[in-house]
């Protein structure tokens, strides 16, 4: 299996409003370093999983939509919690339904999602593509 990973970072507001999540049931800020991996079984005619430019285009597009973002207002994230890890499977659909539109990212065979918190705090995400 190969794989090609690109990062970028955001920025959020957001609550946990249940016990469960202590002092992070209040309204307040994460950055999240956001690592998002295509896996594909063989590489293209170029060689190659996918372009690197054209995947953190796709990651920019989805992360824009979250940057600087009070989530709990967030039309998408309306009556959910926003955990870590509802976060990285919401970047996962996101981007896998751009780059399964067409061309080159039809041939992935799924991609990971991790967000890190911070340096030892992380969760992730995978979603594995159906052979077509």
């Amino acid at each position: 299996m190969f794989s090609l990973t690109v990062r970028r970072n955001f920025m959020i507001a957001h609550s946990l409003p249940r016990e469960a999540f202590g002092p992070a049931q209040g309204l307040h800020g994460a950055t999240f370093v956001t690592e998002v991996t295509f896996r594909r079984r063989e590489l293209n005619d170029d060689s190659i999983v996918l372009d690197i430019g054209a995947a953190g285009d796709v990651l920019d597009g989805v992360l824009d939509g979250l940057n600087y973002k009070n989530l709990d207002e967030h039309p998408d994230f309306s009556g959910k919690l926003s955990t870590t890890e509802a976060l990285a499977q919401y970047i996962a659909d996101a981007v896998a339904a751009q780059v399964r539109v067409g061309g080159d990212g039809r041939a992935l065979a799924g991609l990971d999602v991790t967000l890190r918190e911070t340096p030892d705090a992380w969760a992730a995400y995978s979603l594995n593509f159906d052979a077509s």
